[in-house]
């Protein structure tokens, strides 16, 4: 299966990616995920601010997504631990990511995750998490 394949059927797999209405596309082997804005994605409607928990998610399949793309072992990676830096509000506008695979190894993979709104260069939020790729008993 090339790597587009296995993108949007990773992307087709996930209930929650479907809900929060997330798309992906490659960029030769790096995937850059979307999250179009919606109403409902609010968490802070004085602001409004995107809720906290909907920028980790959408960061946390954004890594996931990468890992699939990149180790296609046909088993969905699981999450170990991820840590979420929130550097700004996620304002009321489309939120967009990318994630950089720093160590991938038999087991492990440590991936970094950016989201930004405007320019990459001004990250909404950061994530940085390990995740099992397969376990072996």
């Amino acid at each position: 299966m090339d790597q587009t394949a296995t993108l949007k059927a990773f992307l087709a797999a996930s209930p929650y990616i479907k809900f929060l209405g997330m798309s992906a596309s490659l960029e030769g082997q790096l995937v850059t995920a979307k999250l179009p804005f919606r109403r409902r994605l609010i968490g802070n409607p004085l602001i409004p601010a995107l809720h906290g928990g909907v920028l980790g998610a959408f960061m946390e399949m954004t890594a996931l997504a990468q890992l699939a793309v990149a180790e296609p072992s046909g088993r969905m990676p699981k999450t170990i631990d991820v840590t979420i830096e929130y550097l700004r509000p996620g304002r009321a506008q489309d939120l967009y990511a990318r994630a950089d695979l720093r160590k991938v190894g038999r087991r492990i993979a440590n991936v970094h995750v950016e989201c930004w709104q405007e320019s990459p260069e001004t990250p909404v939020a950061a994530l940085r998490g390990h995740f099992l790729l397969r376990n072996e008993t």
